[in-house]
């Protein structure tokens, strides 16, 4: 009984498989890229992700451990050197499985599998995307609207109060006016002092 044994025999004896995926794991090394069966993609990825992670830390144990698996000083070379430093950052996940159908022969439901950081149009379309959606969210929010409106609201309220202010000033101007002119023209018919009344007498008499 096979309780609990997940792994896909594939149809193959242990050293076979073993073999099989040896060389798929250096060919998608050096290629970063292979065409296979879906399958097979499944049972690589398990194989081929424990390396990867152990090639992050570039030690002679490491080296010793990843050459007994693949036994293949230019894949080493290849997967120490440039995959190493493309991955440095990534947590995991190194691979990517994309369907492409079913073969025509066996009907055999084929894949492409990749190393995720050395698919450059993938990586510069999901840089477009992320600005796209940033650019998207920022207009949802409004926040530049808002910005705009409570400018314009401040400029309009500034003047408003501007005229307000400028207002009681014009009317307490219109209103001393009339008083200055009633002021000026009592002056001028104004009675005669008493001297000028005396005067007037002497004249008379």
């Amino acid at each position: 009984m096979r309780h609990g044994k997940k792994d896909n025999h594939l149809s193959r004896t242990h050293t076979h498989r073993e073999a099989m995926l040896q060389n798929m794991a250096s060919s998608l090394i050096l290629h970063k890229r292979i065409e296979t069966t879906v399958a097979k993609a499944k049972e690589l990825r398990k194989f081929v992700e424990p390396i990867l992670t152990r090639a992050k830390d570039d030690t002679f144990q490491n080296r010793r451990v990843v050459f007994q698996t693949l036994h293949n000083k230019e894949t080493m070379k290849e997967l120490f050197g440039t995959v190493a430093d493309k991955i440095a950052n990534r947590p995991g996940g190194y691979t990517r499985i994309i369907k492409l159908g079913n073969r025509q022969g066996d009907n055999a439901e084929t894949c492409l599998i990749e190393l995720v950081d050395f698919n450059e149009v993938l990586l510069a379309a999901a840089a477009e995307k992320a600005t796209a959606t940033t650019k998207t969210r920022r207009s949802r929010r409004g926040s530049g609207a808002r910005q705009t409106t409570g400018a314009a609201a401040t400029e309009e309220t500034v003047p408003a109060a501007a005229t307000a202010a400028e207002a009681p000033e014009a009317e307490t101007a219109v209103e001393e006016a009339p008083e200055a002119a009633v002021t000026e023209t009592p002056s001028d018919e104004a009675p005669a002092t008493p001297e000028a009344s005396a005067d007037e007498e002497t004249k008379q008499s």
